[in-house]
């Protein structure tokens, strides 16, 4: 058994199956303010998630549940990790496919609904990326490719939940291809999809 100040290490790793990688986290709570859970008004809702060679993550419960603001929640980290598996599924197309991503941007959001008895789910879940492509890229394959990508992310396969798309392509000028250039140009009309 671990000691209260010990930590369990814990990592990425295969799991002996094909094709298959296991993950693990270690969960602490550090939110007993002295008498347990014996209110509920009287304990912390505050966490520390421990991912072996990783920075501990502080998170609490959103702040209608009576957590704390300044630091992230689950309902914080499910938009969060649906809109980082999207990007990082649509820039491996974009590279295999010579498409010339220079800038991406995603202002995610989520709807949740709560239910009479204090549970809730989400209900849909919007992306909204920004890309911005090199000149000579093609901005059409490049807007096509976010479909794909849905298709990939392996965030978005275990959910199941809409997971809806409104992205929009730019086309850098070519003074403003250069890395740490800010991308400016044209840009396609949004398209989403359920």
């Amino acid at each position: 058994m671990l000691g209260i100040h010990e930590r369990k290490l814990s990592m990425s790793t295969t799991s002996g199956r094909k094709n298959a990688h296991d993950y693990k986290a270690h969960l602490i709570w550090d939110g007993n303010l002295g008498d347990g859970t014996s209110t509920y008004t009287g304990y912390g809702r505050k966490y520390r998630l421990q991912i072996d060679g990783k920075p501990d993550l502080m998170g609490s419960a959103d702040p209608i549940f009576r957590g704390d603001a300044n630091v992230y929640n689950p309902e914080d980290l499910f938009v969060a990790a649906l809109s980082s598996c999207h990007l990082l599924s649509y820039l491996a197309l974009c590279a295999r496919t010579k498409i010339n991503v220079i800038a991406y941007e995603d202002d995610a959001s989520g709807t949740m609904v709560m239910r009479p008895d204090g549970g809730g789910k989400f209900e849909s879940v919007t992306l909204r990326p920004i890309v911005t492509i090199a000149p000579g890229s093609d901005p059409k394959r490049a807007l096509e490719l976010h479909e794909t990508a849905q298709d990939l992310c392996f965030i978005a396969a275990s959910v199941s939940i809409p997971i809806l798309h409104e992205p929009q392509i730019k086309v850098a000028q070519d003074a403003q291809a250069t890395p740490g250039a800010k991308p400016t140009g044209r840009s396609t009309e949004p398209e989403s999809r359920a």
